[in-house]
């Protein structure tokens, strides 16, 4: 018997029943070609064109329970280039309810915050961890409070060493993330602290953003609890910090987004840190057709502390699903 495929709108676009089962399906994803031109992440990578590609597979599910949605998400990535180097990587992957995340997903130091500006090279001074699995709770109040506690892998097993060189492989202890949040009209303020647990120091991000309609721009901050010493939340795990020496005491952010038309949108971010690495990011996103992005990008590095210098460029194509 011929069954025709539901449509299921009450947890966004895009989801469906499949056949014979309540359970929402989301499938998308997306392909990505882009021409690299220097390393805005490292002075001593000096090359010409690099041509990557990029290929990713997001599939998400929902299904309404007594406690609200029962929900995953998966995410799989694939890449290529220099003529034959190709990587896979199994990017997310996480089961989600009544306010709890388990899994693996970018961590929670820089979800709860939004990352940093609207660039291709937004980390180039480092803003904290990306993949990794935890235990996660979001709370949402509904008035515009937000705010979130989740205990994240140190990723410490055999052979692993803690941000400065610690031997971790027979460290227990998780590290932690918690942060606070409100909204109120255009503006919005966030606040995370992340602690390592190898390290026994961590830092905290505070950022306030404000969307004006014409433009939008925010700012943010970073302290490191020990300007001294590398940790997982302030420029640990390579972080793109050439000199090796992280933030220092402290960094920040700030960047402006101006939308030309429904098209068209300029982006500007600069960042600066203590131990005076300073970066300069500017592009714009084109979008000539519904799901297709345009992106070329410009970025300045200065590293004062190691007296180098480096301008990188990226023109991007992109075709969202």
């Amino acid at each position: 018997m011929l069954e025709y495929v539901r449509i299921c709108d009450a947890y966004g676009a895009g989801y469906f029943f499949i056949p014979g089962t309540e359970t929402c399906l989301k499938i998308g994803g997306k392909v990505r070609t882009e021409g690299e031109w220097y390393n805005a992440y490292n002075p001593n990578d000096v090359r010409g064109t690099l041509w990557h590609t990029r290929a990713e597979l997001q599939l998400q599910t929902a299904t309404d329970t007594e406690y609200g949605p029962l929900k995953t998400n998966t995410e799989l990535r694939w890449d290529w280039q220099e003529g034959g180097s190709t990587g896979t990587n199994f990017l997310h992957g996480s089961i989600s309810l009544g306010g709890f995340t388990i899994g693996k997903e970018d961590s929670q130091f820089n979800v709860f915050t939004g990352y940093a500006g609207d660039v291709i090279n937004d980390d180039v001074v480092y803003d904290g961890p990306y993949e990794l699995n935890q235990i996660t709770y979001n709370y949402d109040a509904g008035n515009g409070f937000t705010a979130v506690i989740s205990v994240e892998d140190t990723n410490s097993g055999k052979g692993a060493t803690g941000a400065n060189g610690e031997d971790s492989s027979d460290h227990y202890a998780p590290d932690v993330v918690a942060g606070a949040g409100y909204k109120a009209g255009a503006w919005s303020f966030k606040v995370v602290g992340g602690y390592d647990s190898i390290v026994e120091e961590g830092a905290v991000k505070a950022r306030v953003d404000a969307d004006f309609g014409v433009f939008s721009a925010f700012l943010m901050g970073g302290w490191n609890t020990d300007g001294d010493k590398l940790n997982k939340y302030a420029g640990a795990n390579g972080g793109g910090d050439a000199s090796g020496i992280g933030w220092g005491d402290w960094a920040v952010w700030g960047g402006v987004g101006v939308p030309i038309n429904d098209k068209l949108k300029w982006n500007l971010q600069l960042a600066y840190t203590d131990s005076k690495i300073f970066s300069a990011t500017t592009n714009i996103k084109w979008k000539p057709v519904k799901n297709l992005l345009i992106e070329p990008e410009v970025t300045y590095t200065n590293w004062d502390s190691i007296n180098e210098d480096q301008w990188a460029g990226i023109l991007r194509f992109e075709r969202s699903f």
